[in-house]
């Protein structure tokens, strides 16, 4: 198993790969079932974990719904930072927090490109226990809200 830089340390328990369902929702599309793949992998001897995720319709014809990817970093006192490119053209910088097995990334700037949906603000947290990994993303997007967006349930199928 790959380990994660020792700076980065409190976040070990994400690196691997995981698999799973989620459902999304918000105001302004219809509620969706999806399958995700997220990977975390810690960068060889240095201070970053890569991070991406591949999610598709869940169903027979399993389209593709979404992909992202991006790094977590060690942040200064304030806890890691997560920086994420969006294949939709939105690119999220977060700070985060770190308690025992979860970890919370509360969005500090949100940039699109000039055909990306208005996106303004984003929250993400994983609570991983053992091979279980559960995370919610919420988000205020299109004129409506800070609401949950979100939720999935993955499972470690595969260690760093």
């Amino acid at each position: 198993m790959s380990r994660a830089h020792p700076d980065l340390d409190s976040l070990a328990f994400l690196v691997g790969t995981w698999k799973g369902h989620g459902n999304g929702r918000y105001p302004t599309i219809k509620p969706f079932e999806y399958v995700e793949e997220a990977v975390f992998t810690p960068g060889p001897g240095k201070p970053f974990i890569a991070y991406r995720q591949r999610t598709r319709r869940a169903g027979a014809a399993g389209e593709p719904l979404h992909s992202e990817s991006g790094y977590i970093r060690p942040g200064g006192p304030d806890g890691p930072e997560l920086v994420i490119a969006q294949v939709t053209g939105i690119v999220e910088v977060h700070t985060g927090r770190v308690d025992s097995n979860r970890v919370c990334f509360r969005s500090s700037d949100v940039r699109m490109s000039p055909t990306a949906v208005e996106v303004s603000r984003v929250e993400r947290c994983i609570r991983v226990v053992g091979d279980s990994m559960r995370y919610r993303l919420w988000m205020a997007a299109v004129g409506q809200p800070f609401q949950v967006h979100l939720e999935a349930e993955l499972t470690r199928v595969q260690n760093g």
